[in-house]
């Protein structure tokens, strides 16, 4: 009897348990399902910013992947340049330009690089490197203020009209591309850390910002985001050097 008495006391708490268990169990996958559901929601983006809109389709493809957007580009731009080389549509004469060897082709300028949808604006900034540092929306590259080990200024001789030249291999812009943005608010490509970079003046009050910050950029409206506001670079008002012309971008980036 007292065997009996035993069992009829703890069968009811052990089943009390299992079904305790299993309630928190499902409570606990529904909390971790809908968390992941609502940061899913909140990290892939369903369509690509408005700015991309206006890049050289003829150069680039441009296509989410996840909560990334890939940039592909042939790298060669949409306007005239010493470095088209004679014979070319596109090729402009500039006597005064100090040529490198190199004339634009079609094998050795293409590039393709992958950002955030969303730039991380909450981590540490990020110095520039060499090479490509963003896609301008010519399709051609855009680099900082370097060349090779040195400082710009020993290659000034050899930019073309719009800021730019070739080597190593790739045409790119180091300084202001007159070619499409020249003194004003408008787009001049997105870099890699995701953030897009526009010409020295601002399209939200139509001058020169006065509140950037040591990368040159801030929180306002632009052309493209429907009065929503947003960081985003600009060409620091400033002449570089003996170049005589704005540096398209030095660093750091903020994006990472």
């Amino acid at each position: 009897m007292k065997k009996n008495e035993i069992t009829l006391k703890y069968i009811p708490l052990m089943t009390l348990t299992a079904i305790i268990s299993m309630v928190l169990l499902a409570c606990s996958t529904d909390s971790t399902d809908d968390t992941l559901e609502e940061e899913s929601e909140e990290t892939i983006p369903t369509e690509l910013h408005a700015a991309f809109s206006a890049f050289n389709t003829d150069a680039t493809t441009i296509f989410l992947d996840g909560s990334n957007v890939v940039i592909e580009t042939t790298g060669l731009p949409d306007h005239e340049t010493v470095y088209w080389g004679e014979g070319n549509s596109l090729y402009r004469e500039e006597p005064n330009v100090a040529t490198t060897p190199s004339i634009m082709t079609s094998n050795n300028n293409a590039t393709t690089i992958t950002v955030d949808a969303t730039p991380n604006l909450t981590g540490n900034t990020v110095s520039t490197q060499l090479n490509t540092i963003g896609i301008a929306v010519s399709g051609a590259s855009i680099f900082n203020d370097q060349e090779g080990n040195g400082a710009l200024d020993q290659a000034a001789a050899s930019l073309d009209w719009t800021g730019a030249h070739i080597g190593p291999g790739v045409y790119h812009y180091h300084l202001e591309p007159k070619a499409f943005t020249d003194d004003d608010d408008k787009l001049l490509g997105i870099l890699l850390d995701g953030v897009f970079l526009y010409g020295r003046k601002c399209n939200s009050t139509g001058s020169y910002p006065t509140d950037l910050d040591s990368s040159g950029g801030h929180t306002a409206t632009t052309q493209y985001t429907d009065g929503e506001e947003e960081y985003h670079y600009h060409i620091i008002n400033e002449l570089y050097s003996t170049t005589g012309s704005y540096l398209a971008f030095a660093g750091p980036y903020q994006g990472y």
